[in-house]
């Protein structure tokens, strides 16, 4: 059902879009669409899901060797989420709106972001950043990067200049020289 729901708001758009035409494209009833959800929470559930199957799979490739750029290394963590983002920028402005409304939970303020920011922390202190410094590092750089993706997909910024801003970010706070 997520998946013929994504098929068309990605080729109708998210308002042209109805839960009946969902429910024929998945084969179902109407009824058994609504017992998931109204449109806004198929949408959360289908962004939350593919979030999430991101962070499944990259535990199963982690490497725990740092290489030689950690803003690369940072960088590469959340570019899938930017790229998926910026495939559909009208419908991740509905999604992004559907969340700050905050009718609908949505995992990534709860454990997606929490992992995210985990997988931040461990980059940072592989590459040598003590445990409290990469966790506060962690969290700024998580906040920058909801941010960006806000800013990018409302139209305030193009994505490439959004992209060069949040590696700038991320530079400065990897980079910060000791105090």
């Amino acid at each position: 059902m997520l998946a013929a729901a994504e098929r068309l708001f990605r080729e109708q758009g998210f308002d042209a879009t109805t839960v009946r035409q969902i429910a024929a494209e998945a084969g179902l009833s109407a009824g058994s669409v609504m017992a998931v959800g109204d449109k806004h929470g198929l949408l959360v559930a289908i962004f939350d899901g593919w979030i999430d199957a991101v962070h499944r799979e990259r535990d199963r490739g982690r490497s725990e060797q740092p290489s030689a750029d950690t803003v690369d290394d940072v960088i590469a963590l959340i570019e899938p989420f930017v790229d998926y983002f910026a495939l559909d920028l009208e419908l991740s402005r509905e999604y992004a709106a559907t969340i700050v409304r905050g009718r609908h939970d949505s995992a990534i303020f709860q454990n997606l972001g929490l992992t995210l920011i985990g997988e931040i922390q461990q980059v940072l202190s592989r590459a040598g950043h003590d445990e409290d410094d990469a966790g506060r590092a962690a969290r700024s750089i998580y906040f920058a990067y909801l941010g960006i993706l806000m800013t990018v997909s409302n139209g305030a910024l193009p994505d490439d200049v959004g992209r060069e801003g949040f590696r700038d970010v991320v530079s400065l706070i990897v980079n910060r020289p000791e105090k």
